[in-house]
């Protein structure tokens, strides 16, 4: 059987524009786009997990808002749940130290990147959303 993994992504908005997180070919999906996040702990809700892992990943303090979408997905390496949250910046900008890039994209360019299979019922959803 399958390893479940339940994780979380940040749908960070900054004038109109989504923020986009491409993985690294150390990472699995590599190349792919993503929204940033990661696993939730064990002791963790969804939200403080998100708070953390984009401490860890982008050096930012964010505020995690309402829930995007959740989506469940079964790949090689196991079945992800997907869990995305509109988050807002506090000042900083987001420091690299994970993904090989990172992009700021308006919404309805967002299709235009190779998202990892998970994410995209988030893109399509925040599309509508931000149109």
């Amino acid at each position: 059987m399958k390893k479940c993994i339940s994780v979380v992504g940040a749908v960070l908005v900054k004038d109109n524009k989504v923020l986009a997180a491409q993985r690294s070919q150390n990472m699995s999906l590599p190349g792919m786009w993503e929204f940033p996040g990661g696993k939730i702990e064990t002791s963790e809700t969804p939200q403080q997990a998100l708070a953390r892992e984009l401490q860890e990943e982008l050096k930012l303090d964010a505020r995690v808002g309402e829930e995007v979408e959740s989506t469940t997905h079964e790949y090689d390496f196991g079945i992800v749940t997907l869990t995305t949250f509109y988050c807002a910046l506090a000042d900083a900008e987001p420091i690299l130290t994970e993904h090989s890039e990172i992009r700021w994209v308006e919404p309805q360019k967002l299709l235009e990147l190779d998202w990892a299979p998970a994410d995209i019922p988030a893109v399509e959803k925040i599309m509508k959303d931000l149109s």
